[in-house]
């Protein structure tokens, strides 16, 4: 029975701005057999990021084409480290540090791959396995004779960090190891294509060439653009670092609003790389955001869609929730409704006073809370007359009583007061 892909992967890449570059022969490959591909991921930290999105999405559109995926997690070259981008050698970190890293990483690619279903389920490996008891003898031997030295120098990722003063023997073979990766997979999974960032086209050459020369057969690589912002900065940070997939590490309602706030000139460009809606579905938003930006309604579509599959429904809802109870028209019932997690990353950013929980336990007048115990007004004389004009509420309900006062009662978990000044200015007034 004839293979025949659900659609072409190769034009897919390109359709949405992803295909930096392609081996000759692959798009015919994809389109005339069922292929595995696969794309590794460096253990450096415990949670993969946002700028790691990009390789898992053509892990996720070649499974949806119909091939099979395979995610490989570097327990052997996460031990070298990786040179390329990089102008410095890395630090090297520790095997029980890597197993721990590979450990998060592994349940994020399990959630975002479909490891279950169909001939074409996703497939996890991990590098260590097959590097773990290969003698150093026995790989410069089985490996390092088939690739030359005049070779390995002419890669980019070499050239720059020699440039640069120079790097380790460790680094330098490491498009070895990487290069063995693809040659173990291709002679043991049938894995005939590799996938990666453009970045990483110098180490996935070295894999097709071993395979040549260890085997006289053909393997195919495909890089993806490395995705940048419109002012030309690195996508995938914000002003706190990365943004992680992790929700310790990064929100979900952080993760959200990361979303939300892709500059308009990005925004087209973005929900192309990012979502897996359809290419009618994708032009369709586009359309419908031309000529109307200030709607965000692509902002919108990418947050929604990209935190309900890294995180969940549940999170999402929340983090909408969220959004609207300190970007919209949200009421106190609003913001009793968001969990203890949502309610701590919403407030992250406001300026935030402490008081000593016993202090509160008893009351204290509204006035002294807002002018004394904390600065979120100058005087009382002040706060009284921002009361009367009612431009002070508290958890998102106007405080109209001078005389009133404020207790634990009135506590968010058991933590938090959240007082609004006018429109915009929130203060939060945490109980220690």
């Amino acid at each position: 029975m004839s293979f025949r892909p659900h659609f072409d992967f190769v034009e897919e890449l390109r359709w949405r701005g992803l295909l930096h570059d392609t081996m000759p022969g692959t798009r015919e490959l994809l389109n005339s057999e069922q292929v595995s591909g696969y794309c590794g991921f460096d253990p450096s930290a415990d949670s993969l990021h946002i700028g790691n999105l990009v390789p898992i999405t053509l892990l996720v559109l070649l499974q949806k084409a119909g091939h099979k995926p395979i995610a490989l997690v570097g327990g052997a070259t996460g031990m070298v480290g990786d040179p390329s981008g990089k102008s410095d050698e890395r630090k090297l970190l520790g095997v029980a540090q890597i197993e721990h890293n590979l450990n998060g990483q592994k349940q994020q690619l399990m959630k975002l791959l479909d490891f279950e279903n169909g001939e074409n389920k996703a497939e996890m490996v991990n590098n260590y396995d097959w590097f773990g008891k290969f003698g150093f003898l026995e790989f410069i031997r089985d490996v390092g004779k088939h690739i030359t030295v005049n070779y390995m120098m002419g890669k980019d990722s070499v050239k720059n960090r020699l440039e640069g003063g120079g790097m380790s023997f460790t680094e330098f073979s490491y498009q070895l190891v990487q290069g063995y990766d693809f040659y173990y997979l291709f002679t043991q999974k049938g894995c005939k294509l590799q996938l990666g960032g453009s970045d990483q086209w110098g180490n996935i050459t070295t894999g097709t060439e071993l395979i040549r020369r260890k085997t006289g057969s053909e393997a195919f690589a495909i890089t993806a653009h490395l995705i940048t912002k419109s002012d030309g900065t690195k996508f995938g940070k914000s002003e706190d670092g990365n943004v992680w997939l992790d929700r310790g590490k990064t929100s979900p309602y952080r993760f959200y609003q990361f979303w939300l706030n892709v500059a308009d000139e990005d925004a087209i460009r973005f929900i192309k790389i990012y979502s897996l809606k359809s290419r009618g579905e994708i032009e369709k938003l586009i359309a419908e955001h031309t000529g109307k930006e200030h709607l965000r309604i692509l902002q919108k579509a990418l947050a929604q869609e990209m935190t309900e599959r890294v995180h969940s429904a549940n999170d999402l809802a929340l983090s909408v929730k969220a959004t609207h109870v300190f970007f919209g028209a949200g009421t106190r019932e609003d913001l009793t409704a968001l969990d203890a997690e949502t309610l701590q990353s919403s407030l992250e950013g406001m300026e935030k006073f402490t008081l000593e929980a016993s202090v509160l336990a008893g009351g204290i007048p509204i006035l002294d809370l807002l002018a004394q115990h904390t600065h979120i007004f100058p005087s009382k004389g002040e706060a009284r007359k921002m009361i009367q004009a009612q431009a002070v509420s508290v958890n998102k309900e106007k405080f109209t009583d001078i005389n009133g006062n404020i207790d634990s009662k009135s506590l968010l978990h058991e933590k938090y007061l959240l007082v609004q000044k006018g429109k915009k200015n929130y203060f939060v007034i945490e109980a220690v």
